[in-house]
């Protein structure tokens, strides 16, 4: 028979509750950090003993009860809908991966019952299940949504330079083994053998006391970014170029100002510059007025098809010098994948959405005078691929543009400015995230803030930037640590289930003539 439950059923079902809501606390707008230890905690008291079906129960409750909570953003203009299906998606997926959880802690004591492997190998295993689950749901369906991942929630935490070296998905495994680690240590009674408690402490102290990965100093790029908080919602009321002109207004401040690069955020130019020859013409002169390249963003029309595009654009040169395109557009919100299917569910929804962004294949990576510039459009920032590759395109600084203007006043801008400085604490690069209506901010290389705007105003930062050189251990290492400590769970819970079906199935018949199962 499987373990008896830590927990019974009507106890486990609102500890897992209770998980979720916490775990929703250690991210931004309330960001306590060490909550997500907390909430990590409960719920895998929760999967310890549980049946298959027991898991899927107890882990759907988590899930529903944290992404309720983290993405009732959604719900800011798109009502109710959206929220409830992306939160169902999310939890029915997390329930799935909930069984893996609950193999590891089922079948390894079976094999290895020593302490040693319960404080060691044990949370090895379930932190690596748990590292998997948050892989697969950032994949799948259709690009994923890699939004809550456990290592984010560390944005204003020391623990976070750890990233630097293993990545997000590292992180995430490092702060699950500590609280498995832990949670062993007191189910064997450590008090009595202290050393029960070393790898939990081992593994804690690796968070506190591992440096950020250093990168080499590169000097500075003069950089002007601009909020110009203009009618850039999907539903607000406005005219043909409004938006451009609030950016243009929040520009004013910086002309005849001594610039490298002058930013503007996703969706800055509302029209396309590439078919649009009087918009066109209007970049050029704010170029020249600038005296610098401008970096901008539009949605363009390119062999019938439509894109998210960042350009690299200057005056008297033949335009755009490069073109960058969202490389994840949004399901749902920027493209609808099967749309036949969906449009059969919610019409009215699914007809509100009547661009469809086809996904871009170029690199997120522009050569800015000699300095390298990596980019990332709105929530391509959750996506490591997107991050990884302008890193070793050459990245120098990265540049992120977003707009948020759908979710004003929601917790959506500060969580995502919060996977901004996730990012340049993994990659060791300042970050300028440029946001049409806010938050945005100049972000250095070790996460610290430098300069920013509130959110819901117009305005102009104007920053010596600073740039580095050399590629991270996250960079480097980052898809190999994917598959060492994420995806190899897989395997190793399948081969445990089927050395323990064998051992099972090889033992002496019971007294009343039936094997144990």
């Amino acid at each position: 028979m499987p373990d008896r439950p830590l927990l019974p059923l009507w106890l486990a079902l609102p500890v897992a509750v209770a998980g979720g809501a916490v775990m929703d606390f250690a991210y931004p707008d309330i960001g306590i950090w060490p909550l997500a230890f907390v909430g990590a905690a409960l719920t895998l008291l929760t999967l310890i003993g549980r049946s298959a079906w027991g898991a899927v129960a107890v882990g759907a409750v988590f899930a529903a009860s944290f992404y309720l909570l983290h993405i009732a953003w959604i719900t800011r203009y798109l009502g109710p809908v959206p929220w409830f299906a992306l939160a169902g998606v999310e939890t029915i997926l997390s329930a799935a991966g909930a069984i893996a959880i609950t193999l590891s802690y089922r079948w390894l004591p079976r094999l290895m019952p020593a302490p040693w492997a319960r404080v060691t190998l044990l949370p090895a295993l379930v932190a690596a299940a748990w590292t998997a689950r948050e892989q697969f749901m950032g994949s799948w369906p259709y690009t994923g949504f890699p939004w809550a991942r456990l290592g984010m929630s560390q944005a204003d935490s020391p623990l976070a330079e750890l990233a630097s070296w293993l990545g997000v998905s590292g992180l995430t495994f490092v702060m699950a083994f500590v609280v498995a680690a832990a949670i062993e240590a007191v189910r064997l009674r450590f008090w009595r053998r202290v050393k029960l408690v070393v790898p939990a402490a081992a593994a804690a102290a690796l968070l506190v006391l591992v440096p950020q990965f250093p990168t080499t100093d590169a000097g500075t790029m003069r950089v002007g970014a601009v909020q110009g908080n203009g009618p850039s919602g999907y539903f607000d009321t406005r005219e043909p170029y409004d938006v451009y002109r609030a950016q243009l207004a929040a520009t004013q401040p910086l002309i005849g100002k001594d610039l490298d690069v002058l930013l503007w955020p996703e969706g800055g130019v509302d029209a396309d510059p590439l078919n649009n020859p009087s918009i066109a013409s209007a970049l050029d002169e704010l170029s020249e007025k600038v005296d610098a390249p401008l970096i901008i963003n539009a949605a363009t029309e390119r062999d019938e098809k439509v894109y998210n595009s960042s350009m690299l654009w200057q005056a008297g040169a033949k335009n755009p010098l490069a073109i960058h395109d969202k490389t994840h557009p949004v399901p749902m919100g920027e493209y609808v994948p099967d749309r036949w299917f969906f449009e059969a569910l919610a019409p009215d929804l699914i007809g509100l959405i009547q661009r469809e962004y086809t996904p871009g294949t170029n690199p997120p990576f522009f050569d800015v005078n000699g300095v390298g510039v990596g980019l990332a459009i709105c929530f391509d920032v959750i996506y490591d691929d997107v991050i990884w590759q302008g890193a070793k395109d050459g990245a120098e600084v990265y540049m992120f543009q977003t707009n948020n203007a759908d979710f004003r006043g929601t917790d959506e801008n500060l969580q995502q400015l919060g996977f901004a400085r996730m990012r340049a604490i993994e990659t060791g690069r300042s970050v300028v995230n440029i946001s049409t209506v806010g938050t945005s901010q100049v972000i250095g290389p070790d996460g610290s803030v430098i300069d920013g705007l509130a959110a819901d105003t117009s305005g102009a930062l104007l920053v010596d930037v600073p740039l580095r050189a050399g590629l991270t251990g996250a960079v480097v290492m980052g898809p190999a640590v994917q598959w060492v400590l994420g995806w190899s769970a897989i395997p190793v819970i399948v081969l445990l289930g089927l050395l323990v079906r064998r051992r099972t199935k090889a033992a002496p018949p019971t007294g009343d003539g039936a094997a144990e199962v």
